[in-house]
């Protein structure tokens, strides 16, 4: 309840009252005016309540009154009434009804009171009730309190003047808060400032209000007091310590900042009194040193100064942390007098107090804000904050390097042993000098042996210090070992933690503000102020030399005081590359690195920072500072053994738990604060790949680090510890890359280029040995592309740039990932979404896909193979999105070489047939040649044959997809090529590309074309063969999508070309025989030299060009120079006919009659080609080539130029409209009839001498083939064919009918020797022969002239039955007598084939005998000449068919000849023939041959019988019309009639054949023909009728002899009968005769000559002595002969004979 409400008002009266009473009542006896003022007391008190409503405001008024009586009462100086009083009085006050008045009286009375010593500890909580209730109290009675509760302070009783310093502090305060409460009620108003006054009155306080005047009254005597001078207000002072003088200043300091900074007065206080107090105090400080006797302080009462120190250094703290602002330039002094107290010299209390006080300072980031504002980044001024900090270190520092009570000598030499700039924590146990026994687990610091206990002295960023807080103690208290390094190391780390969100918290606003900024303005440029940087700058500059001295060598025992180490280094290291600033960045970092490797790891890039940082030369008073590097037998856990990774094998290191712990941070660093570190990637990079390496980790998928074991060495060695840790490691790693990603750009060009510099290093490492490399950089590259794909482009170049190099490194692991990590960041690329997606990115996928197509210049196999195997990845998993990046796809799959090996090959192929087989329609047109070009390529690589073939398998597939998608193709193709014209146009360039003129759609074949045409000419057999059938069908399957002028490029640059390649090949072809085809396959002996191989090659070429050219005739006909190409195709058919190959040179007249067959074609003109003909489109220009180049035919004399004007009377040049292409024919075949000629006359040319043994001979197929060519070929050139022309195909037919055969062929070819079966060229001979024959007969006049040749031609073949052909001088042997076995030439049975040509001849002539021609050139002679030889040899013919045809055939000849040779008697044409017909006739009818002797008898009946039908022949066609036949032919017929008619036969025949032998038919039919012409009645010549006499009477004369004969033999023999023969030949006589009579009697008696019947009728005597004959046979011929004599007997008519007169 309140004092003021009317219950509390009521008690108080009541009280008031009551406290009256009780003094009236203890005064009643002993002092009687106090109970009368105590009643009078209580009368008022009552009168006051009864009249006024607000008792306590009249209480107030009238206060003195009633305050009088308890005055009185305390006057009494009676300890009972003094205590009720005193509390009266309290009461009073603390109602506050006491005025002004009243309290100065109530002091007075205190004052009294004090002074008779009385009711001390009552007095002091009297004045402070009076104080604290209200204000009524001023000026001097203010004092006057005061300097009471002062006076109790120093008395005899402890507890008296603790509890008076107590009130006394209170007071002090009192009065200051009364201030700060009076400047609140003012606060509104604005005063009018006063005129300033000089400064010299110390009492200027008229300015200030009462309270304030108080308290400056107040404060001014304390700094007089503590200054041992005389106070001015506080009148009545007897006596005062320094040290609470020092401790009151400090509290209103401390308590009340803003009076001093708001009122000029009191400030002025501070700079004139206060500062020079306090430097002039603490002179004594500065000058002592350690050993010196304390000087006395000139205080009146002397104490030891240590309270007075720590309190002075408590009153600096308090100044510089509230009064910086004003006080410049004194903090800057005290500043450094803190500094200076921390120096080695100083006592060990003097600098733990010191540190105390730092580290109060430490805590407070914006004073060290300032500090750096003020001093350091002033000119000329100290550098106070540096200093501070270097103090710290070196304070630290000497702790370790002069333990107490040292040498001091030793503090000016740097910590030595620091040059390497190493640090290492090595293993010993616990415990110092071999003692083991004493585990200890304090924290400590140890340092080369020194070893000091980390306490744990306050809370993080607070000070607590514990020796400025000792105000108790006089004595300097013993310092425990270790506090002073432990405070001075809570300092640094409240430091670094201070300054760190300081920065943090400027840095963020003015982030925002930028930011800000941006939004408002965002053309401009944020310019950040400048001096905020500048304070940033200088404050990280300054800890530079925290890290070194300090830090480093605090290599603690302790986990968490490391850890605070480091996170106090990883804060700096990030704030100063926030700040940008380089060095101390690097340097902090450095340090970090170094703390995480092993003792004395030579790490250069740590090295040469450390002398980087050096030549900045950062000073701490004026040493420079070298790097502690703590001792080799530090009480280290170690954790792990490993590898130092190093280019020459060295021992094992060892990492301790600390570097472990180190490398933690530094793994927290690059992960947390990457963004800032820039270069010194390099540093942090560098570190942890040693790391890395020490522990073992190997990189694993995705370039993650996995703890793998050590390939080699002595294997790392790892305690469980450090292997639960490593997956936690490995994961910081992955991680620490994976947050590349947040990075921004700069920063992580920064990143890449250090990862690079690392494997730059490590490759060099890695040179010229096989050891394992590191490959921590290229992992990590990997990973970092990988977790970036977002922004790939801006890395792309230098981190694939970079691991291409890798792939070319010698040593195989370092490739192998180089490899790896390319592959899969390009696969990683690629599978990624990116935006906008790389279908609408081509210049991003070009990019991701370029590093593949790098890799083909890379010549280790193994890198190769990972290339391909991710080629094939991607299009198994990006295939269809390739879009823009085939042809870079396309090249790598086709960068194969030969000496690539097979694998390769195959993995490489495998891609190309997933392209063909899925991703053809995928893939941009304008690719679709690279994939022609890579099939290619796989087809000509040798390693794999089966590919090879597979891959020309894929050219075919292609051309069927060209075939099918053409439509498609051939738009895009196009538009393709307009966009490349209109910018070649732009450039001014022409477009360059194969094929040129020809429209890109058709270049696109001609690219196929070329390419199989390639391979046609590959030295394998197998694969000539397969891309030979391949290109072939594909130009017939597809060529009718090509354009008209395209086919010129197909012809002349494909196939011509093909052919001439084929063509050298085979000619210089190996003629060694192949062992055998590798492995265990043989070789057919046809294809066992390489020459024979490429003949097949050749066969299949000439053959498909041979075919193109039938099947495209039309088209082909429609080029300019059809005519130069058909030229040059026969030179090649040519050239193959005649090469020594049977097997070409026979598939070469193959073809000749394919390209023959051809038939003038109809015009197809629905064929868009075509219409383009039509159209006038003009044809392609003759190629060059054909002018010059090979297979030209040679100019021949009979020209076809001048052939054709001869033939058509037309000039070459203008054919009439209608016959172009007739006339244009007719040069093509007169083209090919030439070299049908050339050929066949260089093929059955034989070989001039003897002696040439190997001499080719062509075969009897290749024979035969040429000749059937004829006849087509024939067809086409009859026109025009000459004579000259026929001369020429004879000469060819009978070279060819002539030329042996090989007897190991001879079985094929020849049926056995007795069959009689034409073979079949000499078939073909007698086609040719035909065909000429029928188109001479259906032919015009003038081609008739020609039978007598084709006559001549026949017989010459006629001759063959009986003399064969010889070639050249070869040997021939007969074919029965050849053994097959043996190299021998056999000649050919010619007989059949003889006599088939004759059997031709006598068609022939049937059909010509009349002809003009045949009569003129005695066709007929030279017939019946060649026949006379089968005839004349007869039996001793080689065939006995021979002359039997040769005699039929005769007969059929003169059947059709003799009409036409008497019908033209007159012209002389015939008369040669007669006599060659009479020497055949004789030739044959008395043959000089013997018949054999196996010859039956039947048989020789059937030969008689054809003699008799000569005969015959004779007397029907001959003797009829004599008088129209030269009469001595005449005359030979009728002597060899006569010859024959009798018997003259040789005796050798037996007796039983004798009969038959003696042609007895034979005889008859001569003589019958004899008789009957003898007679002939139509004798028109006597010389004919003469002819007829002589033959008879020659018979006559025989048959006189021979009767005479017989008579004589048969009268000799007795009963003998006579030889059978002779027997005969009576008989026969007696027939003839018989004969003659009969003939007589028929014919005129005028015809019959006198003489003739004289030698008749002369006969009779000798018949009749016949008929003593015994014979009966003979007696019935006799019979038959003597009747006709009966007519004979007449009387005789006169003597006039007949014809005589």
């Amino acid at each position: 309840m309140s004092t003021s409400s009317p219950e509390a008002v009521k008690k108080l009266l009541e009280n008031m009252q009551t406290d009256l009473r009780s003094l009236s009542m203890e005064c009643k006896k002993k002092f009687p005016p106090v109970k009368e003022a105590a009643e009078s007391g209580i009368v008022k008190i009552k009168t006051i309540a009864a009249r006024n409503t607000d008792i306590l405001a009249a209480l107030k008024e009238n206060s003195s009154e009633v305050v009088q009586p308890f005055l009185m009462g305390c006057g009494t100086k009676e300890p009972k009434i003094t205590q009720l009083c005193l509390a009266a009085i309290q009461r009073l006050m603390s109602h506050e009804v006491v005025s002004e008045a009243a309290a100065g009286n109530i002091i007075n009375m205190l004052w009294q009171l004090m002074e008779n010593g009385l009711e001390e500890l009552k007095l002091l909580q009297t004045v402070l009730v009076l104080l604290t209730t209200n204000t009524v109290v001023h000026d001097e009675v203010l004092s006057k309190a005061i300097v009471l509760c002062f006076r109790l302070h120093f008395t005899k009783d402890n507890i008296t003047n603790n509890t008076a310093a107590a009130t006394v502090r209170q007071v002090v305060t009192v009065v200051f808060e009364r201030m700060v409460a009076e400047d609140e009620r003012f606060k509104g108003i604005v005063e009018q400032a006063p005129p300033v006054q000089g400064n010299t009155n110390r009492r200027s306080v008229s300015t200030l209000r009462p309270s304030a005047k108080d308290a400056y009254m107040l404060f001014q005597d304390l700094c007089q007091l503590v200054n041992a001078d005389a106070p001015y207000w506080l009148v009545g002072m007897t006596e005062m310590t320094r040290t609470f003088g020092l401790e009151l200043l400090e509290s209103v300091l401390n308590d009340f900042p803003g009076v001093f900074l708001q009122h000029q007065e009191f400030s002025f206080l501070l700079k004139e009194r206060v500062c020079p107090l306090v430097i002039k105090l603490f002179s004594p400080n500065i000058k002592f040193r350690q050993g010196s006797s304390s000087s006395a302080s000139p205080a009146p009462v002397e104490k030891p100064y240590f309270p007075i120190c720590m309190r002075l250094l408590r009153v600096v703290s308090v100044l510089i942390k509230h009064f910086y602002s004003l006080l410049v330039t004194e903090c800057e002094i005290f500043l450094s007098l803190l500094v200076k107290f921390l120096d080695g010299e100083k006592p060990q209390w003097l600098r733990a107090v010191a540190v105390e006080s730092v580290h109060r300072l430490c805590v407070q980031p914006h004073l060290l804000r300032s500090f750096c504002q003020s001093y350091d980044m002033k000119q000329h001024s100290t550098k106070v904050f540096r200093d501070i900090v270097n103090a710290l270190g070196s304070f630290i520092q000497s702790l370790f390097i002069v333990p107490n009570g040292g040498n001091p000598a030793a503090v000016s030499a740097p910590a030595g042993g620091s040059g390497s700039g190493t640090q290492g924590a090595a293993q010993g146990g616990p415990g110092t000098g071999g003692v083991s026994g004493n585990l200890t687990t304090q924290a400590a610091f140890e340092y080369r042996g020194t070893w000091i206990p980390l306490m744990t002295v306050s809370v993080q960023g607070s000070a607590k210090a514990t020796y400025l807080e000792m105000l108790d103690k006089v004595e300097p208290p013993s310092i425990p070992e270790g506090y002073a390094m432990s405070v001075a190391f809570s300092a640094l780390l409240d430091l670094v933690r201070g300054i760190t969100s300081m920065i943090e918290r400027e840095l963020g606003i003015e982030e925002e503000a930028a930011a800000e900024f941006r939004e408002t303005h965002p053309d401009q440029e944020w310019q950040p102020q400048q001096d905020v940087h500048w304070i940033h700058d200088h404050t990280l500059h300054s800890f530079l030399c925290i890290s070194l001295p300090a830090f480093i060598c605090l290599f603690s025992t302790d986990e968490t005081a490391t850890e605070n180490i480091l996170k106090a280094e990883l804060t700096m290291a990030s704030l100063c590359g926030r700040l940008g600033l380089v060095t101390p960045r690097d340097a902090f970092i450095t340090a970090i690195c170094k703390a995480s490797l092993p003792p004395h790891y030579a790490l250069t890039v740590l090295s040469s920072n450390a002398a980087n940082l050096s030549s900045k030369a950062y000073s701490i008073q004026g040493q420079s500072v070298q790097i502690i590097s703590p001792s080799s037998e530090s009480h280290q856990q170690v954790v792990a053994v490993g590898q130092p990774l190093t280019a020459q094998p060295q021992g094992t290191v060892v990492l301790t738990a600390k570097n472990i712990q180190c490398m933690r941070t530094l793994l927290n660093l690059a992960h947390c604060h990457g963004a800032v570190l820039g270069t010194s990637w390099q540093l942090v990079l560098a570190t942890l790949q040693h790391l890395v390496w020490i522990l073992g980790l190997k990189p694993g998928l995705g370039g993650a680090l996995k703890p793998g074991r050590a390939v080699e060495g002595p294997s790392t060695v790892l305690t469980t510890a450090v292997m639960t840790d490593l997956p936690v490691i490995s994961n910081i790693l992955s991680r620490l890359f994976e947050s590349s990603q947040y990075l921004d750009d700069v920063s992580l060009h920064h990143l890449i280029n250090a990862l690079c510099s690392l494997s730059l290093e490590a490759m060099e490492m890695a040179y010229g040995n096989n050891k394992e490399p590191s490959l921590f950089a290229v992992a990590k590259l990997l990973e970092t592309g990988l977790v970036n794909m977002d922004r790939i482009e801006i890395l792309w170049r230098p981190l694939t740039g970079h691991l291409l190099e890798v792939c070319q490194h010698p040593n195989s692991r370092m490739r192998e990932w180089g490899a790896e990590a390319l592959t899969a960041l390009i696969k990683a690329g690629l599978a990624y979404k990116h935006d906008p997606p790389l279908a609408q990115n081509q210049r991003l996928q070009l990019l991701l896909l370029n590093p593949l197509k790098e890799l083909s210049n890379v010549l280790h196999a193994d890198i190769r193979q990972k290339q391909l195997e991710s080629v094939l990845q991607i299009l198994q998993s990006q295939g269809d999105g390739l879009g823009p990046g085939w042809p870079l796809v396309l090249g790598v799959i086709g960068a194969i070489r030969n000496d690539q090996g097979e694998s390769l090959i195959r993995t490489a192929f495998q891609c190309l047939q997933l392209v063909v087989t899925d991703f053809l329609p995928t893939m941009p047109c304008t690719c679709l040649q690279i994939v022609v070009d890579v099939a290619g390529s796989f087809g000509l690589q040798n390693q794999e044959l089966n590919i090879s073939l597979t891959s020309i398998g894929l050219l075919w597939n292609i051309s069927d997809y060209f075939f099918q998608r053409g439509e498609t193709i051939t738009q895009e193709l196009e538009r393709e090529e307009e966009a490349q014209q209109k910018q070649a146009k732009e450039k001014g360039e022409t477009l360059n590309r194969p094929f040129h003129p020809a429209p890109p759609f058709d270049c696109l074949w001609l690219c196929l074309y070329a390419k199989l045409g390639e391979l046609c000419v590959d030295p394998r057999p197998a694969v000539r063969k397969s891309a030979g059938q391949t290109l072939f069908s594909t130009i017939a399957a597809h060529g009718t999508l090509l354009q008209q002028p395209t086919w010129h490029i197909v012809v002349w640059k494909v196939l011509f070309h093909l052919l001439a390649c084929v063509r050298t090949s085979s000619t210089t072809a190996d003629k060694e025989k192949i062992e055998s085809g590798g492995g265990n396959i043989l070789i057919h002996h046809s294809r066992d030299t390489a020459e024979k191989q490429w003949a097949e090659t050749w066969v299949l070429t000439l053959a498909g060009v041979a075919r193109i050219f039938n099947t495209r005739r039309y088209r082909l006909q429609q080029l300019g120079d059809f005519f130069e190409a058909w030229e040059i195709l026969l030179n090649h058919i040519q050239s193959a006919a005649l090469s020594k190959n049977n097997e070409v040179s026979l598939a070469a007249l193959k073809s000749f009659q394919e390209i023959l067959q051809i038939v003038t074609p109809v015009k197809d003109s629905d064929r868009a080609g075509d219409a383009l003909a039509a159209m006038g489109v003009p044809p392609v220009l003759i190629d060059p080539l054909s002018a010059s180049g090979p297979g030209r035919p040679l100019v021949r004399s009979d020209s076809l130029v001048e052939r054709l004007t001869r033939y058509n009377g037309a000039e070459l040049q203008a054919p009439p409209p209608g016959e172009e292409s007739a006339l244009e024919d007719s040069a093509l075949w007169w083209s090919a009839w030439n070299t049908w000629y050339r050929t066949g006359t260089d093929s059955t040319r034989p070989p001039s001498g003897p002696t040439e043994k190997l001499s080719f001979i062509p075969s009897q197929p290749f024979l035969t083939a040429l000749i059937q060519i004829f006849p087509a070929l024939y067809q086409h050139i009859k026109a025009n064919f000459s004579m000259e022309d026929l001369k020429k195909l004879g000469v060819i037919l009978h070279g060819a009918v002539s030329v042996p055969i090989s007897s190991d062929a001879s079985p094929f070819i020849l049926p056995s020797y007795t069959e009689a079966v034409l073979t079949s060229l000499q078939e073909a001979v007698l086609t040719a022969l035909d065909v000429l024959q029928k188109a001479i007969c259906v032919g015009p006049e003038n081609l008739q002239v020609m039978y007598p040749a084709i006559f001549q031609q026949l017989l010459l073949f006629v001759e063959f039955s009986c003399k064969p052909p010889q070639y050249g001088r070869m040997e021939t042997k007969h074919v029965a007598n050849a053994k097959y076995n043996q190299a021998e030439w056999v000649a050919l049975n010619y007989v059949p084939f003889a006599e088939r040509s004759l059997e031709v001849v006598v068609d022939l002539y049937h059909k010509t005998a009349c002809h003009k021609a045949v009569i003129n050139e005695k066709v007929l002679q030279n017939i019946i000449k060649t026949l006379r030889m089968p005839l004349g040899l007869k039996y001793a013919c080689p065939s006995e068919s021979t002359w039997k045809l040769a005699v039929s055939s005769l007969l059929k000849v003169l059947s059709i000849g003799l009409p036409v040779a008497r019908q033209h008697a007159s012209s002389g044409k015939f008369d040669t023939m007669w006599p060659e017909l009479a020497n055949a006739f004789e030739d044959f009818l008395f043959t000089k041959s013997t018949p054999p002797d196996n010859l039956s008898i039947q048989e020789f009946q059937k030969n008689e019988a054809i003699d008799v039908e000569v005969v015959q022949l004779i007397s029907t066609e001959i003797l009829p019309f004599a008088n129209f036949i030269p009469k001595d032919f005449v005359g030979q017929i009728m002597a060899m009639l006569n010859r024959g008619s009798i018997h003259s036969q040789s005796p050798s025949f037996t007796e039983a054949e004798i009969d038959v032998r003696m042609r007895e038919d034979f005889s008859k039919v001569c003589f019958e023909t004899l008789l009957q012409f003898s007679f002939s009645n139509k004798v028109s010549t006597p010389q004919e009728g003469y002819i007829s006499r002589m033959a008879l009477s020659v018979l006559l004369k025989r048959s006189q002899d021979v009767l005479r004969r017989y008579v004589e033999d048969e009268r000799l023999s007795g009963r003998c009968p006579l030889p059978r023969q002779q027997v005969t030949e009576i008989i026969f006589v007696l027939k003839a005769i018989s004969t003659l009579m009969d003939s007589l009697k028929k014919t005129q008696p005028e015809n019959v000559d006198g003489n003739i019947w004289a030698q008749v009728i002369a006969l009779y005597p000798t018949l009749v002595e016949c008929i003593t004959c015994s014979s009966s046979e003979v007696s019935s011929a006799l019979k038959e002969a003597l009747g006709p004599f009966k007519d004979f007997m007449q009387p005789p008519v006169s003597r006039v004979q007949n014809g005589e007169s």
